[in-house]
């Protein structure tokens, strides 16, 4: 499945895209219905050190799934809306069989 990636205000770093790939197909080992993921890269411009963005949209038979995250770090961002999106697609695995 190909992952898109997106950044706003920035050039997104091929590293950055790889570390991404990674840790999103694990997200296939809790769920194997995944048709889609999105996932969006943006650097909000404030003054505080926590402005690195990532929003990961998961497209899943009848509906998405939308983790956003914001840390001092884009990987950070994308470990924590990974995690918080297996949690998720779990629940929603375990609703489907019951």
């Amino acid at each position: 499945m190909k992952i898109n990636v997106q950044a706003t205000n920035f050039n997104v770093d091929q590293k950055l895209v790889n570390f991404t790939q990674r840790k999103v197909d694990k997200l296939f080992q809790f769920y194997d219905k995944i048709l889609s993921v999105d996932v969006i890269f943006k650097v909000e411009n404030t003054a505080n050190r926590i402005n690195k963005f990532a929003e990961i949209k998961i497209g899943i038979v009848g509906e998405n799934v939308v983790v956003k995250k914001i840390c001092k770090s884009f990987e950070e961002s994308v470990d924590l809306s990974v995690r918080a999106a297996e949690r998720i697609l779990i629940r929603h695995k375990e609703l489907l069989r019951s």
